[in-house]
C-alpha cells in the first residue's frame, strides 16, 4: 500500500535538494561518473556547470485530454454524445485507483519511492555507466523521474502541432522525436537529459506530496497507442474502471507501463500477440508478480494462482468523433463545426483544433433527446438513406423559439468522415439542416416558405391581412426594386397551374398563391423584401448576404445599383424563394414570429467546462426586436391559416397545441415546410442532394417524395409540443387585419380609356379583359368585376370591353363552395362552365370560387376554385 510519511533518509535527501542541491549533488554526481564522462567528452568541472546552469524549476502542465459533449436525455439528465482526442485520457482522483496497482507500481518500478528524495543517485550513476559502455540500457529512474520524464514528453508533444505538421507522417515523427530527447541516455546529451531529469525531479518532490506525484505519473503515461493514464487504460484494455482492477490485470498494467508499445496487449498477430499468449507481457506480468511477492504485498498463493492464469484482455475500443453519436451525430457534427469556425475558441484553426482534441473540455450542448430520439426516429422511417435514380436528401431541425438553442438536428443518411466511405450512395458528413461554416453545404430551395418576408414586409407597410388584391396569373410587368425598377417579363405560374384568383392576403397565405403574392410585392420594394429576410438571420448556405448576393453556383450578371447586386432581388428569388437557404436559417426566422418579434440567433452550447472545472464564457449569442410584436401577431394570425385547414394541414400535429407554419415547393426538386408553436419551431427539408429529380415520380412507403414533408414535420413537432408545449397566439393587431372599403363607381358603357381613368381616381387599379358580346357598343365597358358599390380597398377592377355583338345565353354559375373538388369539378361542367383548380386534388376542399355563386355567367365561362391542399 501507498505510504503518506516519508522515512528520515528521505526527509534528509530532500533537505540536501532545498540547502545545496548544486553543490551536493553536483560533487557526488561528478565523483561518481567521472570515469564514464570522461568517455564522453566531458571533463568534472564541465560536469558541475552543466549541473548548475540547468534550469530547476519545472512546472507541470495539464496533460491533454479528451473534449467531451454532452446532451440531455429524455430523463433530464447529462449523457456524453462524443469525444474526440490525440490522448485519450480519463484522469482519476488517488482514491479511484486499486490498491493492487499502486503495490504492483512500486515494486516494479521504485520500491523505494515513498522513501528518496526524487532521484536514487546511486541506481542512477550505475545506469550512466553502463549506458556510456554499452552493456545496459536501464534508466534506473524513480518515479517522481519518470513523471518528470513524462510531463517534459507531455509538453513537446502539445507543442507537435498536428495542424503545422502538414501530415499524419510528419506529426508522428514529430511525436517520435519528442520521446527520443526526453529518452536520449547516450553520450554527453544522454548525460545532460538525466541531470536535468534529477534536478528537476528533487524540485517536483519540493513542490508535491508523494501520492500526488504518483497519481500524476499513472495519470499521464502512456499505456500504448493513443491510450493514457491508468483509467483510460483499465476501460481499454478491460472494459473496468481502475479502481476494480484485479491482482492479475493490475499486473498486466503494471508492465504495460514500462514499454507500452511492446507489452500492449491490444494485437492480435505478430510478437507478443494474442496468438502466442502475449508471449512478451506475461513474462513481465509475472516479473512484476515476483516483484510484488518478494515485497510482501502479495501472498505465496496469489502470486501462483495470477501467475497461472492466461492473460485475456477484453478490449473495448473507445471510438472518436462524431460517428460514435450514432443518431446524434449530425447535431454532434454541428457543435464541432462551431468549435473549429468561432473565434471563441482560439485566434486561427490549429488553435480552435487543439483545443478541440487536447484541451479537455466538457460542452454541454442544447441537445434534447425528448426531441432529437422521436425526430430521428421519425425521420428513419419516413426517409430512405438512399433510392436509385435519385441522390434524396432529407433533414428537420427544431429550435426553442424563445432562446435560439438547436434541440435537435436529424438527417436520413448515415454519418461517416471516412474516406472509404465517400461516394457510397446514403453515407454523408455534411449536416443538410446547416450552413457551410457548421459543416452544412450550399444550402436547398425554402420555395414559398420565403414568402413570409413578403408578408412581413406587406405588414410593416401599414397593409392589412384583409386587403384584397388581383392574384390572378398574368404578366405582372414592373416592380419597385431597390429605388429603381425591375419588369418581369414572364408569366409566372402558380402551384398546380391554377390561374389565382381576386383575394385577401390572408387567403394567398393559406393557399401559397405566387400570382397573390407578386401582387403583394408590386405595391413594396423587392430589395425590402430581402432585407427583411437578412434581418431576421436568413443567409445563404455559403455564408452570401440575400440582399447582395445572386443565386449559388451560378455565374452572376453584372448587374448592380449603389453596390447591391439586383439579381438576387428579382422577384422569383425575392417572393417566390429560389435562393439556397439552409433549414436552420428558415427555422430561425420563422421561431422569430413565434417569439413576438424577437430573434435569437440559433445556439447549440449552454455550458462549457475547463480542465480545471471552472466554467468558461460560451459563444455569444443574441436575441434582438427585428420587428414589432403587433407584425409579428398579425403574420401569426395569416401563418395560422396555413396549417388550419390551408397548404399546411396535413403537417399539423392536431394535439391541442396551436401551430403557425408555412410549406414551401421549390421548382421540382425541393421541398421544405417549417411550423412552430409559441415554444419551438420545427424546420423540415426533402429533396435533390444533388440533380434535379422530379420528386412526384418517386415514392417511399406509398407516399410520393414531395408529400413526405408533411407527415415528417409533423412527427418532429409533434415530439417538440409534447416536451414543451405551447400557448395560443397573441390576437393579431386589429389595424393590420382591417378591411377598408371604398365606393366603385358604375363605368358600365364608359369607353375603357374614361373607365380607367374614373377607377385610377377612386383608388383601384384597372386590368383590361378579353371583350365579351354585349348590348352595350363595341369597344365600351361591358362589365366590370367586382361591380359597383362598397369594395375592399385595392381591389383590382376588370374592365371587359364589348364586341358589339349580341350576348350568347347565360347561365348561373352553381354554388359548389364547401363541396369536395371531386363533386364540385362535375357539378360545373354539367352546368355548361369550364373548371380550373389551384392544385385541388379530388379530396380537397373547395374553399372558393370565381365568378361567384348563383351569378349569371356565358355558357362555356370557366370557373376558377380554390381548395385546401398543397401549396
Amino acid at each position: 500500500m501507498p505510504q503518506t510519511k516519508r522515512t528520515l533518509s528521505g526527509v534528509l535527501g530532500g533537505l540536501l535538494g532545498l540547502v545545496g542541491l548544486s553543490a551536493v549533488a553536483g560533487v557526488l554526481v561528478t565523483a561518481a561518473v567521472t570515469p564514464a564522462i570522461a568517455v564522453a567528452g566531458v571533463t568534472g568541472s564541465q560536469a558541475l556547470t552543466i549541473f548548475d546552469n540547468l534550469p530547476n524549476s519545472l512546472t507541470p502542465g495539464a496533460p491533454m485530454e479528451p473534449t467531451e459533449f454532452y446532451g440531455t436525455g429524455a430523463d433530464g439528465q447529462p449523457f456524453q454524445m462524443a469525444k474526440f482526442f490525440d490522448q485519450n485520457r480519463v484522469p482519476v482522483t488517488f482514491e479511484q485507483v486499486s490498491p493492487l496497482l499502486y503495490d504492483a507500481i512500486l515494486s516494479s518500478e521504485d520500491k523505494n519511492f515513498y522513501e528518496h528524495g526524487g532521484v536514487n543517485l546511486g541506481a542512477t550513476v550505475k545506469a550512466v555507466v553502463e549506458n556510456l559502455r554499452g552493456t545496459s540500457s536501464r534508466g534506473a529512474s524513480t518515479i517522481t523521474q519518470q513523471f518528470v520524464k513524462n510531463v517534459l514528453i507531455q509538453e513537446c508533444e502539445k507543442d507537435a502541432s498536428r495542424h503545422e505538421a502538414g501530415s499524419d507522417e510528419e506529426y508522428d515523427e514529430r511525436l517520435r522525436a519528442c520521446f527520443t530527447d526526453a529518452t536520449n541516455a547516450t553520450g554527453a546529451d544522454g548525460i545532460e537529459r538525466k541531470l536535468q531529469e534529477m534536478r528537476y525531479a528533487v524540485q517536483i518532490e519540493k513542490d508535491y506530496s508523494k501520492n500526488d506525484i504518483l497519481l500524476g505519473y499513472l495519470n499521464i503515461a502512456n499505456f500504448g497507442g493513443q491510450v493514457y493514464g491508468i483509467e483510460a487504460a483499465a476501460n481499454y484494455y478491460y472494459g473496468v474502471s481502475a479502481k476494480d482492477l484485479t491482482l492479475g490485470q493490475a499486473a498486466v498494467l503494471a508492465g504495460v507501463v514500462q514499454n507500452p508499445n511492446t507489452f500492449r496487449i491490444d494485437q492480435t498477430t505478430g510478437s507478443n500477440s494474442a496468438e502466442d499468449g502475449f508471449a512478451a507481457t506475461t513474462t513481465r506480468r509475472n516479473y512484476v508478480l515476483g516483484r510484488m511477492l518478494t515485497d510482501g504485498k502479495i501472498t505465496q498463493a496469489q502470486h501462483d494462482e495470477a501467475v497461472a492464469a492466461p492473460i485475456e484482455p477484453n478490449i473495448q475500443p473507445t471510438e472518436q468523433g462524431c460517428t460514435a453519436a450514432n443518431g446524434n451525430a449530425y447535431f454532434c457534427q454541428y457543435v464541432k463545426s462551431e468549435i473549429l469556425s468561432n473565434e471563441a475558441f482560439g485566434a486561427d484553426a490549429r488553435e480552435r483544433s487543439e483545443l478541440l482534441r487536447r484541451g479537455g473540455l466538457k460542452v454541454y450542448t442544447s441537445l434534447d433527446m425528448r426531441v432529437q430520439g422521436p425526430a430521428d426516429e421519425a425521420i428513419r422511417a419516413r426517409v430512405p438513406e438512399a433510392m436509385d435514380g435519385i441522390r434524396l436528401g432529407s433533414a428537420g431541425v427544431s429550435i426553442e423559439a424563445g432562446t435560439g438553442r438547436i434541440l435537435s438536428i436529424v438527417q436520413n443518411t448515415r454519418f461517416s468522415e471516412s474516406a472509404a466511405d465517400e461516394g457510397i450512395p446514403g453515407v454523408s458528413a455534411q449536416v443538410f439542416a446547416a450552413d457551410r461554416k457548421h459543416g452544412g453545404g450550399a444550402g436547398f430551395g425554402p420555395g414559398s416558405t420565403y414568402k413570409l418576408f413578403t408578408l412581413l414586409e406587406w405588414l410593416e407597410k401599414g397593409n392589412s391581412v384583409n386587403d384584397v388584391l388581383d392574384g390572378r396569373e398574368r404578366n405582372f410587368g414592373k416592380f419597385p426594386q431597390c429605388g429603381g425598377t425591375y419588369t418581369q417579363r414572364d408569366v409566372i405560374g402558380n402551384f398546380g397551374q391554377g390561374r389565382g384568383s381576386v383575394n385577401t392576403v390572408r387567403r394567398f397565405t393559406s393557399s401559397s398563391l405566387n400570382t397573390g403574392y407578386l401582387a403583394m410585392a408590386q405595391k413594396l420594394d423587392l430589395c425590402d423584401i430581402n432585407k427583411m429576410a437578412k434581418r431576421l438571420g436568413v443567409h445563404w448556405g455559403d455564408g452570401g448576404d440575400v440582399t447582395t448576393y445572386g443565386l449559388a453556383g451560378e455565374v452572376l450578371k453584372d448587374s448592380e445599383k449603389d453596390g447591391v447586386r439586383t439579381d438576387a432581388n428579382d422577384p422569383f428569388p425575392t417572393v417566390l424563394g429560389s435562393k439556397s437557404i439552409p433549414p436552420i436559417q428558415m427555422a430561425g426566422a420563422y421561431a422569430t414570429v413565434a417569439n413576438k418579434g424577437i430573434f435569437c440567433e440559433p445556439r447549440v452550447i449552454d455550458k462549457i467546462v475547463a480542465q480545471d472545472g471552472k466554467e468558461l464564457e460560451v459563444p455569444k449569442t443574441s436575441c434582438t426586436q427585428v420587428i414589432s410584436p403587433e407584425v409579428a401577431a398579425t403574420a401569426a394570425y395569416a401563418l395560422r391559416g396555413v396549417m388550419e385547414g390551408g397548404t399546411g394541414a396535413g403537417a399539423n400535429p392536431n394535439d391541442g397545441v396551436q401551430v403557425i407554419g408555412k410549406t414551401g415547393t421549390a421548382e421540382k426538386e425541393h421541398t421544405m415546410l417549417v411550423e412552430s408553436s409559441t415554444k419551438v419551431t420545427t424546420a423540415v427539408w426533402v429533396g435533390n442532394i444533388s440533380g434535379d429529380q422530379d420528386l412526384k415520380r418517386y415514392s417511399w412507403k406509398g407516399t410520393r417524395l414531395n408529400d413526405i414533408r408533411y407527415p415528417l414535420a409533423r412527427d418532429l413537432q409533434r415530439a417538440a409540443n409534447a416536451a414543451y408545449g405551447g400557448d395560443r397566439f397573441p390576437e393579431p393587431d386589429r389595424g393590420l387585419t382591417r378591411t377598408v372599403p371604398k365606393e366603385l363607381p358604375n363605368v358600365v358603357g364608359k369607353s375603357v380609356e374614361e373607365a380607367t381613368q374614373i377607377i385610377d381616381a377612386a383608388g383601384f387599379t384597372v386590368q383590361v379583359g378579353d371583350p365579351i358580346d354585349s348590348e352595350v357598343g363595341a369597344g365600351l365597358v361591358a362589365e366590370q368585376t367586382p361591380g359597383p358599390g362598397r369594395v375592399a380597398s385595392g381591389t383590382t377592377v376588370t374592365l371587359r370591353p364589348s364586341t358589339g355583338n349580341s350576348p350568347a345565353a347565360q347561365a348561373t354559375v352553381p354554388n359548389v363552395t364547401g363541396a369536395k373538388f371531386n363533386q364540385a369539378k362535375p357539378a360545373l361542367e354539367g352546368a355548361g362552365f369550364g373548371v380550373s383548380g389551384e392544385g385541388c386534388k379530388n379530396g380537397s376542399t373547395v374553399t372558393g370560387q370565381d365568378p361567384a355563386a348563383d351569378t349569371a355567367a356565358p355558357a362555356g365561362t370557366v370557373v376558377t376554385l380554390t381548395c385546401a391542399g398543397d401549396g
